[in-house]
């Protein structure tokens, strides 16, 4: 991973790598320190109250166990670390164990991202609380606020992300941060907003999806909690909705897993072990895709038909002294800015390695016009994510489908979504 500008008080590229290693080893060190603990013979058979994944004997299975059992053998009083599966299940403590390590903080699974959101706003905000959330972020948080929220009375603030240290954060609650935003890429300095959040008695949350753990450290830098839509990079593969909320705060950890039990608001086991599995490639899957649109943003920002490219790596960014100073990676997100509605889609379906669908950061390139949702973005805005292929084949593929575009001179060049 490319070293990034970082104070020397934050976590950098190094000491991340070491997390991502104990994570990914989080249970052979379980198991060996079972080992030495109990000393079993290896012939022995598994003794009483072993545990569910029977940690620490010869011939364990390495990979995490999936266990599809709603309730657990629970004789006398209710004791013990599993009693319901609504309330804990041990395929998710594998899946945590690994998340915490990572995060450097408690980690709490949920079944989506806006699962993980939910649980903070829901958990956290009573009538008469003021919240500010991006009002160029995902759009699905302020839909929540919106409809839920605000009738219980809690007031919701909106200001564009780059905006954020020019707002002012008195009376508020809770500070909601995505930093690089979805789907503009716009860049908060995570420093300063959770500065002003402590000194204004605000709760500073940080959306990491497109980061990642690997790509910025929200908690490092001074945010109460991170939230992630685990659907995204971590699991990595297409395959599972998910999220996760980390915090060292122990009770707004304590709010957000009783919410959890009490909304039944869970994942499956299956899911859990799903996102374990791609949790264990995130490191090169993050690496090859972060190297893969570097490459590509000077590319796009050098074609003739492309109006604008919007990515924090790149010098044009408003934003990128910001980026550079908080970020480890600038990760997987371009925003390419077409001429039209009609060129994006062109451009879209006309490239073989590009899926035309929605979300981001699998190992496939992807791409969509995220005006079609709504956002406020240009009609010939299109979101791409870029995914594991081998650069010079994305890009060979990337530049034909870009000359085949029907505009042969380069228009003037946009100024600032």
């Amino acid at each position: 991973m490319a070293q990034r500008k970082v104070e020397a008080s934050d976590l950098g590229v190094r000491e991340v790598q070491g997390l991502f290693c104990r994570a990914l080893h989080h249970r052979t060190a379980e198991h060996k320190a079972a080992l030495q603990s109990a000393q079993p013979q290896k012939d022995a058979a598994p003794a009483a109250g072993a545990g569910v994944n029977g940690a620490g004997r010869a011939n364990d299975p390495v990979g995490p166990v999936i266990v599809p059992s709603s309730v657990f053998f629970l004789p006398g009083d209710p004791e013990g670390p599993y009693q319901y599966a609504r309330w804990s299940n041990p395929t998710w403590t594998a899946l945590e164990e690994a998340l915490s390590i990572l995060e450097d903080a408690e980690s709490v699974i949920f079944p989506s991202g806006m699962a993980a959101e939910a649980a903070i706003l829901c958990s956290l905000l009573k009538p008469g609380d003021r919240v500010l959330l991006p009002s160029d972020a995902y759009y699905t948080t302020r839909t929540l606020a919106e409809r839920y929220l605000a009738p219980a009375g809690v007031s919701i603030v909106t200001c564009p992300s780059a905006d954020f240290d020019r707002q002012d954060f008195a009376g508020l609650r809770l500070v909601w941060i995505e930093t690089p935003s979805n789907p503009g890429l716009d860049i908060c300095d995570i420093r300063k907003a959770a500065a002003k959040g402590r000194q204004a008695g605000a709760t500073v949350i940080v959306d990491n999806t497109t980061a990642t753990p690997l790509g910025q450290r929200p908690i490092a830098l001074g945010a109460d909690a991170v939230v992630s839509s685990d659907t995204k990079a971590i699991n990595g593969h297409s395959d599972v909705v998910f999220g996760h909320v980390a915090s060292r705060d122990a009770g707004l950890i304590a709010a957000v897993r009783d919410w959890r039990k009490l909304s039944g608001a869970i994942p499956g086991p299956f899911e859990a072990w799903l996102v374990h599995r791609g949790l264990e490639t995130l490191e090169v899957r993050f690496d090859r895709m972060c190297s893969n649109a570097e490459a590509l943003a000077g590319r796009l920002e050098e074609h003739r038909n492309v109006r604008q490219v919007r990515f924090p790596g790149l010098a044009s960014h408003p934003g990128h002294d910001v980026a550079k100073s908080q970020m480890l990676r600038f990760a997987m997100i371009i925003g390419v800015t077409l001429n039209d509605k009609s060129s994006a889609e062109k451009f879209i379906n006309g490239c073989k390695f590009i899926r035309p669908t929605t979300s981001f950061g699998g190992v496939h390139t992807s791409a969509e016009r995220r005006a079609r949702w709504g956002d406020n973005v240009p009609e010939g805005f299109v979101r791409l994510s870029v995914g594991c292929e081998p650069l010079e084949e994305l890009w060979k593929e990337m530049k034909l489908a870009l000359d085949s575009l029907d505009r042969p001179d380069r228009p003037e060049k946009l100024g600032s979504l």
